[in-house]
């Protein structure tokens, strides 16, 4: 099937796209709202600007496909294979992205706010200035992923890997972060107002000018860390 053909088939009220290679095909600005694109290889496809608003797209294979400023609110997109995919400021709040595998994507500026992400891979993605509040990351690898500015307010970050990630003037407020991984990860300058970081392993991570203000340090590992308090002129090694 090409890009031609699967217009043409929606536009007559077709939705049902199970399965079908797309890969490469040029679908920019296509509107394929509610389609049922589940298992479809759109590899490589182009469907920047695209409309999938609560599209199925489960086990799609989206490996490089660029979905930039795409519409993709609401979609199920559960274990898709979203590798190195272009989704900057692709509109996914409310999208089903769990086990989904984004690993080195690019994510920047998009909404994810309120996305399901648990058990998600976000390994060595571009997450900066995205907007993930509210969203559940519990369990998720988000290994040196980049979230510089990123708002992760509210945010449910429950056992989620986040080793060496940088997380630079990050917006982690009121975020549950509860027995999350943060060994080396950078949150200089970083939002934790509220946050409740028990049993978090922040060793040998960067604190300085961190907000720690109200949140639950309980049982946190903290040696080796970079810690000052905002305001303070001197950072200090934790021991």
């Amino acid at each position: 099937m090409d890009a031609k053909e699967i217009r043409s088939r929606y536009a007559a009220g077709e939705r049902n796209f199970r399965g079908a290679d797309l890969s490469g095909a040029d679908l920019r600005d296509a509107d394929l709202s509610g389609a049922d694109l589940s298992g479809a290889n759109l590899s490589d496809a182009d469907l920047r600007d695209a409309n999938l608003r609560g599209a199925d797209l489960t086990d799609a294979d989206l490996i490089f496909t660029k979905l930039s400023d795409a519409d993709l609110i609401g979609a199920n997109l559960r274990d898709a294979n979203l590798i190195g995919a272009k989704l900057g400021v692709a509109k996914l709040s409310e999208a089903d992205l769990i086990g989904a595998n984004l690993i080195s994507a690019d994510l920047s500026g998009a909404d994810l706010s309120n996305a399901y992400l648990s058990d998600a891979y976000l390994s060595d993605s571009s997450l900066i200035k995205a907007n993930l509040s509210n969203a559940n990351l519990s369990g998720a690898n988000l290994s040196i992923a980049n979230l510089i500015g990123a708002n992760l307010m509210g945010a449910n970050l429950i056992s989620a890997n986040l080793m060496g990630a940088n997380l630079i003037e990050a917006n982690l407020a009121g975020a549950n972060l509860n027995d999350a991984k943060l060994y080396r990860a950078n949150l200089a300058h970083a939002k934790l107002q509220g946050a409740s970081l028990c049993q978090a392993d922040l060793r040998n991570a960067n604190l300085a000018e961190t907000d720690f203000t109200d949140a639950n340090l309980e049982e946190t590992q903290l040696e080796g860390t970079i810690l000052s308090l905002a305001g303070s002129s001197q950072p200090s090694p934790v021991r």
